[in-house]
């Protein structure tokens, strides 16, 4: 045997170490993929699960509210009837127990958004937006003004001025994203807010006329984010007679209040931008104290 023959299969057992030490990790890295792949699958279907489920507790949840209702309204007829001098009572109180019966059998949501995803999909605009003040080299102040007029009446557009010191456009200027005006104290970008929709359907639904002085309008507003929309928790205004309402928000379902165009803070501006039928400026800073997170202060008359 040549001495030849003991390097080559020395070299060629070497090699085939080499081969294994660099396969082994592969086939490793490909077995945790696979189990995380796995992993992943499993969770994703636990959540669906669970949504599921949630979904269906509620719906029986307001079933059985509507049960309860249709049962009291019942009773009531039935008292009504038997008791001749009580009729009138019986008979208003039976009616109403079925008639809310009846909404809420009817009127129950089939399906439920969790503050989470909604939260999820604002997150992701607010950060575009960000990008694009930031890039055009805009300033920090956010402006709700009366834009184009629209079938449904006067829209509300969020004004980002380019200068410091700016002056307000045309409404019909706010109906380009860019505004590009003669006068450059007037250009910047107009942005379709997100408490747009928000408002008009606050407003659609709201008993009685919209607020036209500051302080009652406040109110309205704060009543609409807690009660109908259930963004917050708690929204308590402060209106200064000197041109500002300083409304504290507790309990954001959106996360922090102070990002752009934000949904609590958008649906302020909008709706004392449509209340007061002129320009708004909002100003959203963390609160120091324990009572509210923080603290969104719209201005008016002469913002800049």
């Amino acid at each position: 045997m040549s001495e030849s023959e003991p390097r080559d299969r020395a070299t060629d057992a070497d090699e085939e170490v080499t081969d294994a030490e660099s396969i082994e990790p592969d086939e490793e890295g490909s077995t945790e993929s696979a189990e995380l792949a796995a992993q992943v699958d499993v969770l994703r279907e636990e959540n669906q699960r669970l949504r599921e489920e949630y979904a269906r507790a509620r719906r029986t949840q307001y079933r059985r509210t509507a049960l309860a209702l249709a049962a009291v309204g019942l009773l009531a007829t039935l008292g009504g009837v038997a008791l001749p001098d009580s009729r009138t009572v019986l008979f208003a109180l039976g009616g109403t127990g079925l008639f809310a019966a009846a909404l809420t059998r009817y009127l129950t949501p089939e399906q439920f958004i969790s503050a989470s995803v909604g939260e999820g999909i604002y997150g992701s605009l607010a950060a575009t937006e960000a990008a694009l003040v930031a890039e055009l080299g805009l300033q920090d102040e956010r402006l709700y003004l009366p834009g184009p007029d629209t079938p449904n009446g006067v829209s509300i557009r969020l004004f980002v001025p380019q200068q410091s010191e700016y002056d307000l456009p045309s409404p019909s200027a706010l109906d380009s994203v860019f505004v590009v005006a003669d006068d450059e104290a007037e250009r910047g970008v107009a942005l379709h807010p997100s408490g747009g929709p928000l408002f008009a359907e606050f407003r659609r639904t709201l008993s009685g006329s919209l607020a036209d002085e500051p302080g009652a309008l406040a109110a309205q507003l704060a009543d609409g984010l807690v009660e109908q929309f259930e963004l917050a928790r708690s929204a308590t205004p402060d209106y200064d007679e000197a041109g500002q309402v300083t409304i504290a928000i507790d309990g954001s379902a959106y996360g922090a209040i102070d990002r752009i165009d934000h949904p609590v803070a958008s649906f302020l501006g909008v709706g004392f931008a449509a209340g007061l039928e002129q320009a708004v400026a909002v100003e959203t800073t963390a609160a120091d104290g324990d009572r509210a997170d923080f603290l969104v202060t719209c201005s008016w008359d002469d913002p800049t």
